[in-house]
C-alpha cells in the first residue's frame, strides 16, 4: 500500500531573484493533508549568504513602507544556512507519508530551498521524493483546473472559494504558506470531486 502524500506548502522572503548570489532571508512552511488537516508549522529566519549581493529591485520592493513589518520579521534572530536547511529536512522528514512540495510560484521557491539543501547537505538529502524534487506548482494547477492560459490565471481570476479560509497575505513566510497550502488543498478538493 502506497504511503499517503503529505503537501508541504512553502514560502520563502529573499532579497534577490536567484539562490546563491542573492540569499533566503525566512522560510516558511505547512505540512497538510489533502483535507486540510494541518499536521504541523515551521518557520526560520536564515543569515545572509557570505559574498552574496541584494538585488537593487527587490530591496526597492522591501524599502515600501507597506513591507517594513514583514522585512524586520524576516530579520529577526537569524540563524545559520546550513542549520535552517537541517531543521527544514528533519521537520519535513518526520511525517508520515511522501512529502510533495507546493509553491506558488514553485520554480522560485522549490529553486531557492533545493539549492539551499544541496549547496548545504549535500546532493542526496532533500527529502521530497525519490529524485528529491517532487513538486506541484499552484498557480499551473489552476492553469488546468480553469482552462486559462498560465499568464491569465491570478487571485482575481480564481474562484473566490479557493480562498474561503480567509488566510492573510502579509509577506511573512509562515503567513503566505498557510494561505497557498488552504487554497491548493481547496483545489485538490474540487479536483477530485470532494468536499471542501
Amino acid at each position: 500500500m502506497s504511503k499517503e502524500e503529505i503537501y508541504i506548502s512553502v514560502d520563502i522572503e529573499t532579497d534577490g531573484p536567484i539562490p546563491g548570489t542573492y540569499s533566503m532571508l525566512s522560510l516558511g512552511a505547512v505540512a497538510l493533508k489533502a483535507d486540510k488537516t494541518v499536521l504541523g508549522e515551521f518557520e526560520i529566519n536564515l543569515e545572509t549568504l557570505p559574498n552574496a549581493k541584494q538585488s537593487e529591485s527587490t530591496m526597492e520592493w522591501w524599502s515600501q513602507p507597506e513591507q517594513r513589518a514583514a522585512w524586520e520579521y524576516a530579520r529577526k534572530d537569524p540563524k545559520d544556512p546550513k542549520y535552517a536547511m537541517e531543521k527544514f529536512v528533519e521537520w519535513v522528514k518526520s511525517f508520515e507519508g511522501k512529502p510533495v512540495f507546493v509553491g506558488w510560484p514553485v520554480a522560485f521557491d522549490f529553486t531557492f530551498v533545493y539549492w539551499y539543501i544541496i549547496n548545504f547537505l549535500g546532493d542526496k538529502t532533500s527529502p521530497f521524493g525519490r529524485m528529491g524534487f517532487s513538486a506541484v506548482d499552484v498557480g499551473s494547477f489552476a492553469m488546468a483546473e480553469l482552462k486559462m492560459t498560465r499568464e491569465g490565471v491570478g487571485k482575481k481570476t480564481m474562484p473566490q472559494e479557493w480562498f474561503a479560509d480567509k488566510f492573510p497575505h502579509t509577506h511573512k513566510a509562515l503567513d503566505d504558506a498557510k494561505e497557498q497550502g488552504h487554497v491548493f488543498c481547496n483545489m485538490l478538493a474540487q479536483n477530485r470531486g470532494s468536499p471542501k
